[in-house]
């Protein structure tokens, strides 16, 4: 068979299922590459798969011209319940070779899946769960690359996330929780895993700006076990949700006093304007040279 790749996104980081695809793909031994439309109109493919993750990204400009196409992701089911890849491919090896500037020496995967806290403005509930599970150990995805990108969207709220931090702690790979974890649920035991690890990154997420009095409580807990900088500690600020532009600030203000690195994140960001409000202050914040040289959000031009 040939088979042909399509990753909808293509927003600069590489597409699991399509990687774990066409692992499976290669395995049964089938020619599997990136769909060509300037080809594929001579020599059409047998099968095309097309990712999507995202409902704003536009879809696929060009005629796509093959005898079966199969759709999938968020982007195109918002979760509709439809069973994702079979599980004889979900739990193979990723190709990485699809990727090659992305995953030099890096492995993406998700040890858990799904969140208890069920969150109006997030999907994972409701597609994966309203709990947090194990789905893999770490040899799914790894085999001994020096860095680790985890997906998961609540790795702490998993029962098993002794045996898993274990598994992480045990590679020596530099680890990259790029993901919020939820800070209100940050142990002292938790965080003493955290720092037998080689951390290289960890965000955490400040959405509800009304749990300010535990988000910091706990930020500040977290920096005095620790004694990490904000080189090494992220947090993901919710915007255009259900707070004003002067919470939002405040958040701001506070993580950077805490010795915190804030990104923000704009709720369907498609629907605002360009030069609105929302749109300025993540080009400041999340711009770490602006962000260090402009103390104020009002000085920033």
């Amino acid at each position: 068979m040939k088979v042909a790749l399509i990753d909808v996104d293509n927003h600069n980081f590489p597409s699991l299922p399509l990687m774990k695809v066409s692992a499976w793909h290669r395995q049964q031994g089938d020619a599997v590459g990136w769909y060509n439309p300037l080809t594929a109109w001579r020599n059409p493919p047998d099968r095309v798969y097309m990712s999507k993750v995202f409902t704003f990204t536009p879809d696929y400009p060009h005629p796509v011209n093959a005898k079966e196409i199969i759709r999938g992701g968020t982007g195109y089911s918002y979760p509709d319940g439809k069973p994702g890849l079979l599980p004889e491919i979900e739990h193979i090896y990723p190709d990485y070779s699809l990727y090659p500037e992305l995953t030099k020496d890096t492995a993406y995967g998700f040890l858990t899946r799904g969140c208890p806290r069920g969150c109006d403005f997030c999907i994972v509930g409701s597609k994966e769960g309203r709990t947090s599970h194990k789905v893999a150990d770490l040899a799914e995805f790894w085999r001994g690359q020096k860095n680790i990108i985890l997906l998961d969207p609540n790795f702490f709220a998993c029962p098993d996330w002794r045996g898993l931090s274990g598994q992480l702690i045990s590679s020596r790979a530099w680890i990259d929780f790029s993901q919020g974890c939820d800070i209100r649920t940050m142990t002292t035991e938790k965080t003493e895993y955290l720092k037998q690890m080689k951390i290289k990154q960890i965000h955490f997420a400040w959405d509800r700006y009304r749990e300010k009095d535990l988000v910091i409580q706990k930020l500040e807990e977290f920096k005095r076990l620790t004694g990490w900088g904000y080189w090494k500690m992220g947090v993901y600020i919710l915007t255009n949700f259900d707070t004003t532009v002067a919470q939002d600030l405040e958040r701001v203000y506070t993580l950077r006093d805490l010795g915190y690195s804030p990104y923000v994140m704009i709720y369907n960001k498609q629907d605002v304007p360009r030069g609105h409000t929302l749109r300025r202050l993540q080009r400041w914040v999340n711009s770490h040279n602006a962000f260090r040289a402009v103390e104020k959000f009002e000085e920033f031009k």
